[in-house]
């Protein structure tokens, strides 16, 4: 199996194909009929062959290659520009996958950069592990498409040219592809297999042009017809009808407000990106394309969380895609369980996915979402069709409160690392039941209205009454907080209380009664769940607490917690992003416009915002894109602009200049 980088530069799809690359434009996963499951590629190279030396992969990485790698404006379609000095080819390459067809195209534009008449062969050579296995896949050469077809029971990869390959190999294709010289073995019981184009007598200063194109389908025939189709137009065409598509999709989503242009830019590209995580046939909302598949490092992003969703989704509404929110709550009905919760997160076929265990507040964060989207969109055919589910979900989060604190009882914070009674999942339940209560007086049912605000209003009264934390200036980050018999001892000898109790089996259960941990998710007592006004003393307070304690000293941005390790301990995008919200909401400006432009500066070179960087270098530390980053940009910049601020920062940045 080949290794594959955790931070990737770009993404292309469609909603039902999602593509994850380099900066040198090598592919390095493919997800198909969903962007969350399963991945085919275990490796695709391409490279040029000149004479009798060995193949150049344009992948190669000795540091003599000189590339740009970007966006074409107003779309998402790669451009990959590289370069060799003293190398005689440059290579243009773009890649996208087809708007409305599963069809990956990835076209390759030649120059002779010599002063002379020049030949040359260009090979791929791929490996795909169709439907994430690496048994059981057959590679064959099916000569009427002049196609090589990878597949593994019900997906087929067909992958031809738009002109004739003059070689071809099915089955241990790597030294073949290496030295040039397939041996036409037409199929084989084998990941991979090679194809090899012949270019001649390109003129100096010349280009020539190829498009590769990987047709996805359910069976031989779906797949080759596809392919047949996209065959029958050139890749010219291909190139300006998915451009014309994407420059339509953005044309149609509300504009971005009047900024700075690298501020207009990350907006339009949030708005862009949106589209790909959005899953085409069932609504739901990708947390980040996969990275870490094997969870060497993590235990994986290709899930649909509703927590994420719940703020990507209201940035959707914000930035006019409601059709997109409202798939993706039709999608939750399916996905809530039995009794009337939302697991901790779901493929997006609504089934569950691999799990800590309860979070409580992604059930309430998708009710809370549910009620943002009516608010945009006052659509009442949307209320009827959510409101059983709302009552369900809404009497299980009422079940699950902690009759001696008034808080929700143990579950596992937003952060999957630990298990208490948190300040943010409390905030979050009392914003759930809050919208839960909305939706019945809409619906008519003045009495679950009158019982779930008053609800609401004690879990508000036990936030504020239990959970300040006076010494420190700040919430405490929750209560009860489960620890290990080690930890607990040490912090009962360190002057803390806690308590022991034993499950129906007879298992201890060590708890601490406080966890004084400073976190940023503390603010969601205001924003987005306004359990206290922003103008609060605690929260006011909580803030500056918050910006001291969590601020990285050397890059700037802000951490997710005090002595966080996840992946080096490094500010986040979305963290950064969810103090500049509440610094808006309390009417500084100055401050949230600050926060906004670190978050801007720290996007990546193709425009796309990571879910870290780098506490020592500024550089993107982990998963890129997050999709929960993009949102908190979305509604960032959406807040400033509603209270006439964004145009400040404009002029701000022209003074300084």
């Amino acid at each position: 199996m080949a290794n594959k980088p955790y931070l990737i530069d770009a993404i292309v799809g469609n909603g039902r194909m999602l593509g994850s690359l380099g900066r040198a434009g090598r592919l390095h996963r493919l997800w198909w009929p969903h962007i969350d499951h399963p991945q085919h590629v275990d490796l695709i190279r391409t490279g040029v062959r000149l004479g009798g030396e060995r193949t150049v992969w344009f992948d190669e990485d000795d540091g003599r290659w000189e590339r740009r790698f970007s966006y074409l404006p107003g779309t998402n379609i790669t451009v990959a520009e590289s370069s060799l000095p003293g190398f005689a080819l440059t290579v243009r390459q773009h890649d996208f996958a087809l708007p409305d067809k599963d069809a990956l195209v990835r076209r390759y534009t030649f120059t002779n950069a010599t002063d002379a008449e020049l030949s040359f062969r260009f090979v791929w050579h791929s490996s795909m592990h169709v439907n994430e296995s690496g048994l059981y896949n057959t590679t064959m050469f099916d000569e009427a498409n002049d196609a090589l077809v990878h597949y593994h029971h019900r997906s087929f990869f067909a992958v031809s040219g738009s002109r004739d390959c003059a070689k071809f190999q099915c089955g241990h294709a790597g030294e073949a592809a290496e030295s040039g010289e397939p041996n036409g073995s037409e199929i084989d019981m084998q990941p991979d297999g090679a194809l090899l184009w012949e270019f001649d007598r390109l003129a100096a200063g010349e280009s020539a042009e190829i498009a590769v194109y990987i047709a996805a389908g359910a069976d031989l025939r779906e797949s080759l017809e596809l392919l047949s189709f996209v065959k029958g137009e050139s890749p010219e065409h291909w190139l300006r009808h998915t451009a014309s598509y994407w420059r339509e999709e953005l044309r149609r989503a509300a504009p971005s407000p009047e900024a700075a242009p690298d501020v207009v830019e990350l907006y339009e590209r949030s708005v862009l990106m949106f589209k790909l995580m959005a899953d085409r046939e069932t609504g739901s909302l990708l947390a980040a394309p996969e990275a870490d598949e094997r969870h060497e490092r993590c235990g994986g992003y290709a899930y649909c969380w509703g927590r994420d969703a719940a703020f990507i989704t209201t940035a959707l509404d914000r930035c006019g895609l409601t059709d997109a929110s409202r798939r993706f709550y039709e999608w939750t009905l399916r996905a809530q369980e039995a009794d009337g919760s939302w697991q901790q997160r779901h493929y997006h076929d609504g089934s569950l996915a691999p799990s800590w265990g309860l979070q409580i507040d992604e059930g309430a964060s998708i009710l809370w979402g549910m009620w943002q989207h009516y608010e945009t969109t006052r659509d009442e055919g949307f209320a009827r069709t959510v409101w059983p589910a709302v009552r369900q979900g809404a009497e299980y989060l009422v079940s699950f409160l902690d009759p001696e604190t008034g808080l929700p009882s143990p579950s596992i914070d937003l952060w999957e690392e630990r298990n208490g009674e948190h300040t943010y999942s409390a905030a979050a339940v009392c914003g759930g039941i809050r919208a839960a209560a909305s939706f019945a007086r809409l619906a008519g049912d003045s009495e679950s209205a009158s019982n779930w605000e008053t609800t609401a209003s004690g879990i508000a009264d036990a936030i504020v009454r239990r959970c300040w934390n006076e010494a420190d200036g700040s919430f405490y980050r929750g209560l009860h907080l489960k620890v290990d018999e080690r930890r607990f001892e040490q912090a009962l000898e360190a002057g803390q209380e806690g308590s022991v109790a034993y499950t129906s089996k007879g298992y201890p259960v060590y708890r601490l009664k406080y966890d004084r941990v400073v976190d940023i998710s503390l603010l969601g007592v205001s924003v987005p769940f306004a359990v206290l006004p922003p103008e609060h003393e605690y929260m006011t307070r909580l803030a500056d607490t918050v910006e001291e304690r969590l601020l990285s000293p050397t890059v700037g941005g802000i951490k997710r917690y005090e002595d966080d390790q996840y992946a080096g301990g490094n500010p986040w995008i979305l963290t950064t992003l969810w103090l500049a919200q509440y610094r808006a909401s309390a009417g500084q400006f100055e401050a949230a416009r600050r926060l906004l432009r670190w978050a801007t500066e720290h996007r990546t070179e193709t425009g796309l915002l990571p879910e870290q960087v780098d506490k020592s270098t500024g550089r993107p530390a982990w998963i890129v894109p997050l999709t929960w980053s993009h949102a908190m940009y979305v509604l960032t910049v959406r807040m400033l602009a509603d209270a006439g601020q964004l145009a400040e920062e404009t002029a701000a940045r022209a003074s300084e200049s």
